[in-house]
């Protein structure tokens, strides 16, 4: 346990299933994800605009799932929500594996993106009925490095199934990611999470307060789409910067962006064990200050001599892992500290609307103002960041000082 404990991992005995779940449900993701969209047109063989906008039409259905998790997850538990997300997306990729109707295929993309989202609603809540006192932020660390590391080793394998060529390799990655997610459901039916008896004692505490009420809290949700919205843009525009505006090898998108997943795949263990003594608030303020100061250097790199682009891409990608990490276990585990006893599982799984509303955002975001001038995305993302920490500075005055300390 020492050496657990100097590596900022939390105590895992009698949850280990809920790690391995993680994992190899990321894992499943990883490897077919990025082949979906190539599966439809190739296998399917439904054009390219068409797989596109059923897809897209598929995510915004999905949109009120956040919404309808709030409303039971306290009464039937975030465990039961999340094993029934897993079985129904599981369910879903079969249907990707034998259909080829147009119309099943979009009741399974529906099935799929809606599972996605109560599974992202109902997890948080679920990490933090698991955890011990004191261990909330560590067990939001190590959820998130098997979560980054199994999606990791699943792409790499899309990489390679991609290079075989034929129609066998798309195939098999849905059948690989209908077993993941029947495997992830079944490990975590093995897990005893304590939800029903915080339930009963929130019961005891009276009604749970009304989440439109929470000023603190909405605008709390408001700041970390901003800093959600950072962390998701490298991956959407980090590619098109490289290939349409910057003198640079394009391969180097790929390492980079390798490079920021294995700093999540083994890094925020180690960041919430040197950030323990610091004020979740902090943290999160440090984390926006330096994805600030990452949209200045990507901006800036269209004003330096060519030998200097791929050195400060580097640097940019540096300061980028760093915020990201900061941020990663940080943001939720302040978010469940904050949630009221009573209507816990429901804010949290409002506070999985950042994240929602960030990836609708962020495609557009970056295109629009890419096409008017290629520094506005970078400087204006700077600019929002550096509102977002102004804004938790200022959140610091009216949170519960128990939420923003760490526990001893």
């Amino acid at each position: 346990m020492p050496t657990a404990t100097s590596f900022g991992l939390p105590n895992v005995r009698g949850r280990s299933p809920l790690l391995f779940g993680l994992a190899i449900d990321s894992f499943g993701g990883g490897c077919a994800g990025p082949l979906l969209l190539l599966f439809f047109v190739r296998v399917a063989e439904i054009p390219l605009g068409t797989a596109g906008l059923m897809l897209t039409v598929a995510t915004m259905f999905s949109i009120a799932a956040p919404a309808a998790v709030g409303v039971v997850i306290d009464r039937v538990g975030p465990r039961n929500l999340v094993i029934g997300a897993q079985f129904a997306q599981g369910l879903a990729f079969v249907g990707f594996f034998f259909g080829r109707s147009l119309w099943l295929l979009f009741l399974c993309a529906l099935v799929t993106t809606t599972g996605q989202r109560v599974f992202w609603s109902a997890i948080f809540s679920l990490l933090s009925d698991i955890s011990d006192p004191g261990d909330r932020d560590r067990w939001f660390g190590l959820a998130g490095m098997m979560q980054a590391g199994g999606f990791g080793l699943g792409a790499l394998t899309a990489g390679i199934l991609l290079s075989i060529g034929g129609d066998g390799p798309f195939l098999v990655a849905m059948a690989v990611n209908a077993v993941t997610f029947f495997v992830a459901g079944f490990l975590l039916t093995r897990l005893h999470a304590s939800h029903e008896a915080r339930a009963a004692a929130a019961a005891d505490s009276g009604p749970a307060p009304l989440l439109r009420k929470d000023k603190a809290f909405l605008v709390l949700i408001g700041a970390n789409t901003v800093l959600a919205l950072c962390t998701m843009l490298m991956g959407v525009a980090l590619p098109v910067y490289v290939s349409e505006a910057l003198p640079a090898p394009k391969w180097i998108v790929g390492v980079l962006l390798a490079a920021v997943s294995v700093v999540l795949a083994t890094g925020q263990t180690l960041v919430v064990r040197h950030t323990e003594r610091r004020r979740r608030t902090k943290v999160l303020v440090l984390a926006g200050v330096l994805w600030a100061v990452w949209g200045l250097l990507m901006a800036g790199l269209l004003h330096v001599p060519t030998e200097l682009v791929v050195p400060g891409l580097i640097l940019a990608t540096v300061v980028f892992a760093a915020a990201d990490v900061l941020h990663a276990a940080t943001g939720n585990a302040l978010a469940a500290a904050v949630a009221p006893s009573n209507g816990h599982g429901k804010y949290l799984s409002y506070w999985q609307y950042s994240f929602t509303f960030a990836s609708v955002l962020v495609p557009a975001f970056f295109a629009q103002l890419f096409e008017v001038q290629h520094e506005f995305p970078w400087l204006a993302i700077s600019v929002l960041a550096f509102l977002a920490a102004a804004t938790i500075v200022g959140l610091e005055r009216v949170l519960p000082n128990a939420a923003v300390r760490r526990p001893d």
